[in-house]
């Protein structure tokens, strides 16, 4: 007997979104696996966290997501949940296009929450991407 693929539905009512690189929407059926990842910073594999700037901490933040997600079999385009911690909206859109570019990039069809903290594990991070891909 063979297993029903896995399938994925973009749920977008206007295209606007689309813009800044997320879907209001992704309804998964018939999924064989589920990873929660925890929030990824600006942190080295020492574990030490990043004084740089906000584009430098986010492609930091980037490369971090990409290698769990990929230690753990899974491909980027497999994320279908990114929510994005900042410390600095402001600040954030100014380097933007970055995040955006990556999305596109691997085909990233998620569904995303936008949140300004006040502060993140050290006091140096501006950025945090928490994600939930599925296969």
């Amino acid at each position: 007997m063979q297993a029903t693929p896995m399938e994925k539905r973009v749920v977008n009512p206007w295209q606007w979104q689309e813009k800044v690189g997320y879907a209001q929407a992704v309804e998964i059926k018939h999924a064989t696996s589920t990873l929660y990842c925890a929030g990824q910073a600006a942190i080295n594999a020492q574990g030490e966290p990043s004084t740089a700037d906000m584009k430098t901490q986010l492609l930091q933040v980037i490369h971090n997501l990409e290698q769990v997600i990929q230690e753990a079999g899974y491909q980027c385009q497999d994320i279908v949940r990114l929510n994005v911690y900042t410390t600095s909206a402001a600040e954030l859109f100014s380097c933007f296009d970055v995040f955006t570019e990556w999305v596109t990039k691997h085909g990233i069809q998620q569904a995303s929450t936008l949140l300004e903290v006040k502060v993140l594990a050290y006091d140096c991070l501006k950025i945090e991407l928490e994600a939930t891909a599925v296969k």
